[in-house]
């Protein structure tokens, strides 16, 4: 079964993640998901279901998910946390920081060691 977020950014009809939705879902621009995915724009609106395209849209919605798991399901609230809250342990920088810099496993490893009740 599929999350209520991935649901929401997958490309109708074509079973991808699609690069225009995350950065609605986002609150973002395609240049500015570009940057944090590491992905040129052209790639995104080009060749959107390239499994380089895919891999870097789907660790940001597995961290999206995450998050959402830890706050009741709350989308909305995950995408702030993304976006605009510093983590401890990593110089004060948000996930979209991290994720932008190449770090994005970092964040899924912080999420996980909260998610088992481990306090960062």
């Amino acid at each position: 079964m599929l999350s209520p977020f991935l649901e929401s950014v997958l490309e109708p009809q074509k079973g991808w993640i699609s690069p225009r939705l995350v950065a609605h879902a986002l609150r973002m621009q395609l240049q500015e998901l570009s940057a944090i995915v590491q992905v040129h724009r052209n790639t995104l609106t080009r060749h959107p279901e390239s499994p380089e395209v895919q891999n870097r849209l789907g660790q940001v919605v597995r961290i999206i998910n995450r998050a959402a798991a830890m706050v009741g399901g709350d989308s909305n609230r995950a995408v702030l946390w993304f976006r605009y809250e510093p983590l401890s342990g990593f110089d004060r920088k948000t996930a979209e920081q991290l994720v932008a810099a190449g770090h994005g496993d970092a964040v899924e490893a912080h999420l996980d060691m909260l998610i088992e009740g481990v306090y960062a």
